[in-house]
């Protein structure tokens, strides 16, 4: 039986909330320094309930699902069943916080466009009547954000689907994995996405992550991620590859190599940006030695691409790729550059064939207001048969160093449903 009690409701997104007083009027709060925004918003509803000298019901929306609270004027703070609750009575507070809420909302949410195939069922084992003390099952996973995390209750059907992407992307295989990140037009977000990539699976899935920046024309790479006490390029490596291949030498001897990100816990193989092109060709017997050194170390590599894809070290990656991700922008010639060279590699090979029928359409929304553009090239792809997902805008991944815990947690999660989707043919 549904209560008369005073509503409130409140959306929730990106460190502002629109509350909705009993009386229909709003007002806008933001995030306070140090302090979580859903903390402020219950202290406001517990001072409503006292400006009513009675309970109140706060309702909350926003990326993180709707909750239902109960605040008294004392401060005390309980879930509220839905069946007992009045919020569904009142539709014209429904459709105002609505409105509200798809105005803030991130956009877009990251999407889908091809069913993965269903993973075997493991055989079944005999059964036995035995008795055991040993509990296997895990426990329900806590929730670590939002309103849940306030009151410690288990994680909801929106967390829960984001830890199930995470340790998707957190697998590992019985042998190496490598990711080519690539588009011939530049400025679409190849290096952005490479150390966004690496960052999940080397957070989620543990370390041997290697992120090799494979352009000899001002590879930025190492300009936007951390650097070691040295100055090693892929350059030294070749020049050492004999020694580091050798069995007798230690794989850790690469870190000499290699810049390591100590929270993203992933390493980079860069490029030298400082020198021209014809300083640092690759052909495809070196890049295969530097494969070879490389996957002694590494369990997982992600390539980012330069945008000559005649090149001899572009196609090699190619030849040793298992997957594809291919970052565009909505401008339409980056969009385009992307149909094309899938196009080129459907005809080269059947290798390649492959690639460009599984590969990762990655959308990212340049503009801080959404303009609805990402969406309408999203579904060009999709339409042309392609899997495509949806990346919101995020003023840390413009430029600087690009680290995972700068971004936003709309971000943070939009990158670990990429990275999960990127390794499931895996």
């Amino acid at each position: 039986m549904t209560t008369t009690r005073p509503l409130v409701r409140a959306s929730v997104v990106d460190g502002h909330s629109t509350i909705i007083h009993p009386d229909g009027s709003a007002e806008h709060v933001a995030a306070e320094e140090g302090r979580d925004l859903r903390e402020t918003v219950v202290d406001r509803a517990v001072q409503i309930a006292a400006d009513h000298h009675s309970d109140v019901e706060l309702v909350t929306s926003g990326d993180l699902g709707d909750v239902h609270l109960l605040v008294t004027p004392a401060g005390r703070v309980s879930q509220v069943r839905v069946e007992d609750s009045p919020a569904s009575l009142d539709p014209e507070l429904t459709r105002t916080l609505e409105a509200i809420r798809g105005a803030e909302a991130p956009q877009p949410a990251p999407m889908t466009t091809r069913r993965r195939m269903p993973t075997p069922e493991p055989a079944a084992e005999a059964s036995s009547n035995r008795p055991t003390f040993i509990d296997d099952a895990p426990p329900p996973p806590t929730a670590t954000r939002g309103w849940r995390r306030l009151f410690g209750v288990s994680a909801g059907p929106v967390e829960l689907a984001r830890l199930q992407s995470q340790r998707e992307a957190a697998a590992h295989w019985s042998s190496v994995r490598r990711i080519a990140v690539v588009n011939g037009k530049g400025g679409v977000g190849k290096t952005m996405t490479t150390a966004c990539l690496a960052a999940v699976y080397g957070r989620f899935g543990g370390g041997g992550v290697l992120a090799w920046d494979n352009n000899p024309t001002r590879g930025s790479l190492g300009w936007r991620t951390e650097s070691a006490p040295h100055g090693a390029t892929v350059q030294h490596v070749l020049q050492d590859a004999g020694r580091l291949g050798d069995p007798n030498v230690p794989a850790a001897a690469i870190a000499g190599y290699v810049h390591h990100q100590a929270a993203d816990k992933y390493d980079v193989l860069r490029s030298n940006p400082q020198l021209l092109a014809i300083s640092q060709r690759v052909d495809a017997k070196e890049f295969d030695e530097l494969i070879t050194v490389v996957d002694r170390a590494y369990r997982l590599v992600i390539f980012d691409s330069g945008n000559d894809e005649s090149a001899e070290r572009w196609l090699r990656m190619i030849d040793h790729s298992h997957q594809l991700v291919i970052p565009t922008t909505t401008a339409p010639e980056a969009a385009e550059s992307a149909l094309l060279l899938l196009e080129e590699l459907q005809a080269r090979d059947e290798h390649s064939a492959r690639l460009a029928a599984q590969s990762l359409i990655v959308v990212t929304d340049a503009d801080r207001v959404g303009t609805g553009k990402s969406g309408a090239v999203a579904d060009r792809f999709a339409a042309a048969g392609h899997q495509v997902m949806l990346l919101p805008y995020d003023p840390a991944l413009k430029s600087g160093q690009l680290r995972f815990d700068n971004l936003r947690p709309a971000t943070q999660d939009a990158w670990v449903r990429v990275a999960a989707a990127a390794v499931a043919t895996f």
